[in-house]
């Protein structure tokens, strides 16, 4: 009976190593957070329940959410105030390498790789789940720190047995809300507020699978319309997101 009871010890030991050895690994593995771009704009009638839906991802810790607002609306008699040609280049870039052609407003577009119509919450979650189903094996680590008058970016090595294909690392100043009193055009009248709203965004580096620690001073990134950013880290002009991290204020 001693025998059997001390097998049964050294079992269960056994096992609670192992127990704690996954916890360890499961621990260690990228955080997934889903990367939520919504291309809005101000002259779009249909874009205000977006534009609260992502205010609400906004404040999910499991998420990183960007708004990048177009200007291809303006014609229709508002210009809007936060637009850049970039943002709309960038939704168009998205569409083509999709395949898929498809440019619109609202669009939410996750992770690099899913499109959803944004004012849809449960499109949105279809595509959250089919881009984590997608890149599960490609997420790559990467960290975000001040360091006197530095900001550190490191990024880790790729995944084991992971495919490897170069990525740019992305910097994107961000304002966390702008409320914008919008005067002509389809939302004459109305105030609307914009979260996580792009400013700029800028390439800061390459990374080919191997560690990479990038430092910028951090008086280079300040903007007086931006209280915050965000780094990305994502193949091609507009492939997968590989990683993102932010950093809420300087």
């Amino acid at each position: 009976m001693l025998k059997n009871v001390f097998i049964g010890i050294c079992s269960a030991l056994v096992l609670s190593g192992a127990l704690v050895a996954a916890h360890e690994n499961a621990v260690a593995e990228p955080e997934q957070k889903a990367v939520i771009e919504l291309f809005t704009s101000q002259g779009c009638s249909s874009c205000p329940p977006a534009d609260k839906l992502l205010g609400k991802l906004a404040r999910r810790d499991d998420v990183v959410a960007l708004t990048f607002p177009v200007d291809y609306w303006d014609y229709l008699g508002w210009k809007d105030t936060l637009a850049s040609p970039a943002f709309s280049a960038r939704q168009r870039a998205y569409a083509k390498s999709r395949g898929d052609g498809e440019v619109y407003t609202p669009q939410v577009v996750v992770d690099g790789v899913s499109h959803a119509v944004g004012s849809r919450p449960s499109e949105v979650r279809q595509a959250i789940a089919r881009s984590k189903r997608k890149l599960r094996n490609a997420r790559v680590p990467l960290k975000l720190r001040t360091e006197g008058d530095s900001l550190v970016i490191t990024v880790g090595a790729a995944p084991q047995g992971a495919r490897v294909k170069p990525a740019t690392v992305w910097l994107a100043l961000v304002k966390k809300a702008e409320t914008v009193k919008i005067a002509r055009g389809e939302n004459r009248g109305r105030t609307i507020t914009y979260h996580k709203v792009v400013r700029d965004m800028t390439p800061i580096g390459q990374w080919t699978g191997k560690r990479v620690v990038i430092k910028l001073p951090k008086h280079h990134l300040q903007n007086r319309d931006a209280d915050g950013c965000t780094v990305l880290l994502q193949q091609d002009t507009a492939g997968p997101v590989l990683a993102a991290v932010e950093m809420k204020t300087w």
